[in-house]
Order: structure tokens, then sequence, then C-alpha cells
């Protein structure tokens, strides 16, 4: 694992090759981000991560956010997901649901991206079922600016954890 400042020394392809997956299916972001090193920490890599997906034009954020599975949908089923989100969605036990659980949560899908275009995302690490439904239950009643924000914040925790899975700690 490096550390920040072997990070910091990589070329461009060796910094994109790093940390693209960092990011769902969004490589663009680490292409951006590289020209804000040198970073002081992990801690500041991600925040010039997290910039450069709020810095792009609505359209972009949209795909962005479009490039999320949704939770125990039919992608998640079949496990067609990146293995982060595999091992994530698994680590709440979203891929052991009974039949009941998984209508439920295709229903809770359907509604939100109705409602709000994109899908319901959460940092899942930590949270029961139980936990994850309330929230998303909760989500479903907001505005949309309000949501999206919310799930970009939620991107923001999620690739926080990634990222300090790739990158030795320092900040």
């Amino acid at each position: 694992m490096p550390d920040i400042a072997t990070v910091d020394a990589l070329d461009r392809d060796g910094f994109v090759a790093l940390l693209a997956a960092t990011f769902e299916h969004a490589p663009w972001v680490a292409e951006r981000a590289y020209a804000a090193r040198p970073f002081a920490s992990v801690a500041a890599l991600h925040a010039a991560m997290v910039a450069v997906v709020r810095a792009a034009p609505a359209a972009e954020r949209l795909a962005f956010l479009n490039g999320h599975p949704e939770l125990a949908g039919a992608a998640a089923r079949a496990r067609q997901m990146t293995a982060d989100s595999v091992a994530e969605q698994g680590s709440a036990g979203l891929d052991a649901l009974t039949a009941a659980d998984f209508d439920r949560f295709d229903r809770l899908n359907a509604a939100y991206r109705e409602k709000f275009g994109f899908p319901f995302i959460i940092a899942v690490r930590g949270r029961s079922r139980d936990a994850i439904l309330e929230v998303f239950e909760r989500r479903l009643a907001r505005d949309a600016d309000t949501e999206a924000e919310a799930a970009l914040s939620e991107i923001a925790t999620i690739t926080r954890m990634r990222l300090d899975r790739i990158v030795g700690s320092g900040g």
C-alpha cells in the first residue's frame, strides 16, 4: 500500500491507474485530481477528488450518480457490480435477503429513481438492513436538491473508505 508521498510521485498514468476505481465508474475523477498534487495527506487527496466531482457540470454529475448500482437491485443479485460495490453491499447483508426484502428494495429503488432520476446511494458499511431501509424511506420524502447533496455526501463517505484501503495512512 503506497503512502501519500509515493502517490504524489506517480506519473499521471500511474496515479490514475491506482485511484481510478475509487469513484464508481469514474476514472475522470482521478484524472482531474492529478493536477492538484502534491497532497499533504490522504484527507487532502480525498478532498481534491470530491471537489472534482462537485465542480463537474450538472449533467456530468447526474451521469456519475447514475453510474452507481441500486441497493439489492438486479445488478447486485447478478453480481454485475464493481468488486467494491459487491463487498460493500455484502457487508450489510444485502446479498442475502429474503424474497420479500428484495421486493421491498425493488419498490423503493423504483420510487427513488422515479422521483430523483438517479439511484439511492448510501454508505452501507456498518449499517444494518433495517437501518438502511429506514434511511431509504426517510430520504424519499426530501426535495431533489437536498437529496442530490445527500447522495454526494454519501459518496464522499464511501470513497474515503475506499481510498483508505488504497493509500496508506497519513491524514
